[in-house]
């Protein structure tokens, strides 16, 4: 009987230490759709507009993305144990900030303390699971993880919205407080001290600034190009185009990049990662735009709208694990074209949405959403592994993480920008609770068909996958797209 299926039980320190990762997962997933709900009260408390606000997303976002692959080669140089309760601490350090902060550009400053702590968790959990516990127990170990990470993206909206209406958009930001101060005391205890996988390596920090510089001018000069300051977001977006060139040179002459860049000569790989930032841009724009709907537009209490969002997790939740088991069977490439369907569907039903729609038929949109990226996700990550040799399994699987981040922080971006133009400089000026319901309506609805176009992007670019079965399973690997 080979290693595979073996079957084994895990001792109660093998448990213990999957809990402890857990707990950064539940944190990271929770954090990905808490924020959103609380948007229009954030941007009402401060008074100030949609875009304005939308930094809460976005600088949390750059700073994400342009961390994700440095915190996982920080691990492997100095230790999974240290770092991660580092980051643990930064992260929970940061929340309390979040929480305490007086004006707008505080909070957006905390956010980005807080995303440099998420960063390190969410690059470290899947890396820790496969060095601290035996192989034959990593299956049901990411498994656990995954678990932990869709159960804190679909409490998000409900507790978020719950707390905002009960108490404040501040103690949102509260709730992470006691989970990460369980986290730290349970890790220093449990989490094994192991020696550090490669102490000799170096970090490449100018590949780090590169990509910092590149995507936080890229996220500024969408979101304002249509404002007052044109003309800099437009030398913002001449820097990004730059700075990526700078970045993607860099990473192919550094002796230790935190991308090889020789990956994207495979076309499939290549395309397979666009199509992971393009399903997980379509939901990132929805996400961010049904609280403003519902709250605004609708008129609904901020826990009620909490509640319609929770639809959209619940779909991913439904299919992901499903469609994982069917790519192992009939292969990739049509379960992630049927979620791309799927998702452009979705997205046109929610161009038809208006001021008298029932929620009933949101929340059958939403589902539909979450279910077609679910059905598109576990695929994709199959795909993307198997296209890399076994020695790059580990860069490719923080590079998946990238994509998905990356496609979150463009999918606030352009729907804010296409919003923007859909309404004209009026989101951009003035607090989203000043404008006529039927006016944020027929922005959002335009928005979505420009969603809905990305989706059919998506789908186009996978016919020029080439498939091949290569063996990879998704079996018990985290398939949410957060």
């Amino acid at each position: 009987m080979n290693e595979r299926t073996t079957r084994q039980r895990m001792y109660p320190k093998d448990l213990m230490i999957v809990i402890v990762i857990s707990l950064g997962s539940f944190m990271a997933g929770l954090d990905a759709t808490i924020v959103n709900i609380a948007l229009p009260s954030i941007s009402k408390a401060f008074d100030i507009s949609t875009v304005t606000v939308s930094w809460v997303l976005n600088a949390y976002l750059i700073i994400l993305v342009s961390l994700l692959l440095a915190a996982s080669r920080l691990g492997d140089i100095k230790g999974y144990r240290r770092v991660f309760l580092t980051g643990f601490a930064i992260f929970t350090v940061g929340s309390a900030l979040c929480g305490l902060a007086p004006t707008i550009n505080i909070l957006i400053i905390s956010r980005m303390v807080q995303a440099i702590g998420g960063a390190i968790i969410a690059a470290l959990g899947a890396v820790m699971v496969t060095s601290y516990l035996a192989s034959s127990l990593r299956g049901q170990a990411l498994g656990i993880v995954a678990m932990f990470t869709m159960l804190g993206a679909a409490l998000g909206p409900v507790v978020g919205g719950f707390l905002t209406s009960a108490f404040s958009w501040r103690v949102i930001f509260y709730v992470n407080l006691p989970v990460g101060i369980i986290a730290i005391v349970l890790g220093l205890y449990i989490l094994p001290r192991l020696s550090p996988v490669t102490p000799e390596a170096k970090l490449d920090l100018p590949g780090v600034a590169l990509i910092f510089v590149a995507l936080g001018t890229l996220i500024y000069g969408l979101t304002s190009l249509l404002g007052a300051s044109a003309m800099s977001a437009v030398l913002a977006l001449i820097v990004s185009v730059v700075f990526w060139a700078l970045f993607s040179l860099r990473e192919r002459r550094a002796a230790e990049p935190l991308i090889d860049m020789r990956l994207f000569s495979n076309r499939s790989f290549s395309l397979q990662n666009v199509s992971v930032m393009l399903i997980q841009m379509g939901m990132a724009g929805v996400m961010i735009l049904m609280p403003f709907f519902l709250e605004m537009v609708k008129q609904l209490p901020t826990d009620n709208a909490g509640t319609i969002l929770l639809a959209l997790p619940i779909g991913m939740i439904l299919t992901s694990p499903i469609a994982g088991r069917f790519s192992d069977v009939i292969g990739t490439k049509k379960p992630i074209i049927t979620g791309f369907v799927i998702c452009a569907v979705a997205l046109f039903f929610l161009s038809t949405l208006g001021p008298y729609t029932s929620v009933g038929h949101v929340e059958v949109y939403l589902f539909l959403l979450g279910a077609g990226t679910g059905i598109a996700y576990a695929p994709l990550n199959s795909a993307i592994m198997g296209e890399s040799a076994p020695k790059d399994r580990g860069t490719t699987s923080g590079l998946i993480k990238m994509m998905t981040n990356l496609g979150s922080s463009l999918g606030v971006a352009l729907v804010m920008l296409v919003a923007a133009a859909a309404m004209g400089p009026k989101l951009a000026d003035v607090s989203a609770h000043t404008i006529p319901p039927v006016e944020l309506a027929g922005a959002f609805d335009i928005t979505f068909l420009f969603l809905m176009g990305i989706e059919i992007l998506g789908m186009v670019l996978m016919l020029f996958v080439k498939e091949k079965m290569n063996g990879y399973s998704t079996d018990g690997e985290p398939v949410a797209g957060f």
